[in-house]
């Protein structure tokens, strides 16, 4: 753990040494961790696909529609890299959308948004979230980063994400995924 907490301290100090940019305070739920993405009706599984967001897919991405963040803002910043979940073979419906920055020693996860009828009640599918922060998780490994993902949570959410994610609550806002629970997710969802 010395180890682990070592390497924590070493991600706020970086973080730290950024310019102050404005934090927003990730409020998505972890409904679920499923081993892809599961119907909520019939508890079917379905294999799921990550791929990059790109400015073709934006057009499925509208306030209008429901979604709750601008992902046009996110994919023009160069600085981040803008991923979408979709079930395989169905490239068109995107289930839900994550913005990363690739930090020096981490993956900061700056948006997680679930589609909108994949939120609430009558959500269609469950484990979209974590399926979206599996994959965070999988980059900082290819990274050389440990599995270290950091993040700034809703107060109300932070034991959520201490009792789903296994997520390190820092201090303020700012959770850690450290190795031991990255390794845990991305087994769930990626097992090869």
């Amino acid at each position: 753990m010395q180890g682990n907490f070592h390497t924590i301290s070493s991600l706020f100090f970086v973080d730290c040494g950024v310019k102050k940019i404005k934090k927003i305070a990730l409020g998505f739920i972890i409904d679920r961790l499923t081993n892809s993405i599961q119907n909520t009706i019939s508890g079917d599984s379905f294999q799921t696909e990550i791929s990059l967001f790109t400015n073709s897919d934006v057009k499925l991405i509208t306030k209008k529609s429901g979604w709750q963040f601008n992902w046009k803002t996110e994919l023009v910043n160069n600085s981040k890299e803008v991923y979408k979940l979709t079930i395989v073979n169905n490239p068109d419906i995107i289930q839900g959308l994550i913005s990363l920055t690739i930090r020096p020693d981490h993956i900061l996860m700056d948006l997680v948004e679930s589609a909108p009828f994949n939120i609430g009640r009558n959500k269609i599918y469950e484990g979209v979230a974590g399926n979206l922060v599996a994959y965070a998780c999988k980059l900082s490994f290819q990274y050389g980063f440990d599995g270290f993902v950091s993040f700034t949570a809703k107060t109300r959410l932070i034991e959520h994400y201490e009792k789903t994610l296994g997520a390190y609550h820092f201090g303020g806002h700012r959770m850690i995924i450290p190795t031991a629970s990255a390794e845990i997710l991305v087994n769930k969802y990626f097992k090869s």
